[in-house]
């Protein structure tokens, strides 16, 4: 196949047209379609080809026009109401990025999980941007009122992180559960015995999983789980704070704190030092989510890495694509993804005073 001069479209000093790509590259307009789309079906060498014409006359497709075409809008919307910048942050970024490859647009919109009128919002947010799925982030994934006015509407969605799935429902998560019980067995391994957990706030799905895996890990090494040392907190640094100063007064300190969140841990960390106390020395400190200050902070905290922009990247993918995440197909579109995460072991954790235990390294899961 012989491709034509790319320098110019066939219309001097005109835009160049879906028409002058399939010209230059030999292919049917249908073809150059599929291609810009990503949509399967399509040879390598074909794509790479129409691809390469794409660049050179600098084509970029009007999304009015691709929306009458295909009944699409090339809008992806992303409903989140989390307290941690951290988290929505590394959302947004993995999103936006990945629309942006696919030539879609990302629309963020925040939403109060306890609003009365929630589903009338939903409702009115899609009538005007008619997006063409929705991701929804904690709490929201886990809100009966959203989904179903997403359902009403017809318009797919993928739930990120929900408290339970049902098989006709996408979602995207990792396994909080045993990522909590890796935590925990690290603080036991080190030799703590007496280790404190900072919950978050309880319509969070999250929190309730990671305080299951805590509690978990606890009871298989013959460790209670006091009631004294299971602080209520809302995911955020304040929270954090209070609640160690909570656990740091009494008589009987812990020697470990694990935090469901590492805004609360980071709290804990600040508490803990202000307080006078070294840490990991007097208090190991450990959290969840990896966020950019976990190793901003001396000493850089213990967590999990739980893969945010990977997590958002997929469900975009499951949004666009949805017989076609990770190049698997299915025969049908549903489907429930769980991603790998990492355990992230540094400073601020170590064997308590007089307790020698062996060095801990990183796991994956």
């Amino acid at each position: 196949m012989v491709i034509k001069n790319t320098a110019v479209s066939s219309r001097a000093g005109a835009a160049p047209t879906i028409v002058d790509v399939a010209e230059q590259a030999g292919v049917s307009i249908k073809t150059v379609s599929r291609v810009l789309n990503h949509e399967p079906g399509v040879q390598e060498k074909t794509r790479e080809r129409v691809l390469k014409v794409v660049a050179d006359l600098k084509y970029r497709p009007k999304l009015s026009a691709r929306s009458l075409a295909g009944a699409r809008s090339f809008l992806i919307g992303l409903l989140y109401y989390d307290p941690s910048a951290a988290f929505v942050a590394g959302v947004q970024k993995g999103a936006a990025l990945r629309c942006r490859e696919a030539g879609y647009h990302l629309v963020v919109e925040s939403l109060h999980n306890d609003a009365l009128d929630i589903d009338q919002q939903v409702e009115r947010m899609v009538s005007a941007l008619r997006p063409d799925g929705m991701i929804l982030t904690p709490p929201l994934c886990d809100n009966a009122k959203v989904i179903k006015a997403l359902s009403d509407a017809q318009t797919p969605c993928v739930l990120m992180s929900p408290r339970v799935v049902s098989p006709d429902e996408r979602s995207v998560r990792i396994d909080d559960v045993h990522a909590a019980e890796e935590v925990t067995n690290l603080l036991i391994s080190l030799g703590h015995q007496r280790i404190a957990f900072v919950q978050g706030p309880a319509d969070q799905a999250a929190s309730g999983l990671r305080y299951e895996g805590f509690e978990r890990a606890m009871l298989a090494h013959g460790l209670s789980v006091e009631a004294e040392l299971v602080q209520a907190g809302d995911f955020t640094f304040p929270s954090g704070v209070a609640a160690a100063h909570q656990l740091l007064s009494r008589r009987v300190k812990p020697t470990a704190v694990f935090a469901a969140n590492d805004d609360m841990a980071l709290g804990v960390l600040a508490a803990a030092q202000r307080l006078g106390l070294s840490v990991p020395t007097d208090l190991s400190i450990a959290g969840f989510d990896d966020s950019p200050a976990a190793n901003l902070v001396w000493p850089p905290l213990t967590t999990v890495c739980q893969p945010m922009e990977a997590m958002a990247r997929t469900a975009v993918e499951m949004l666009i694509l949805p017989n076609r995440v990770d190049n698997e197909t299915s025969d049908s579109a549903p489907q429930q993804r769980v991603l790998p995460y990492q355990l992230q072991v540094r400073n601020s954790t170590c064997a308590p005073r007089g307790h020698a235990a062996p060095a801990i390294k990183s796991k994956k899961a």
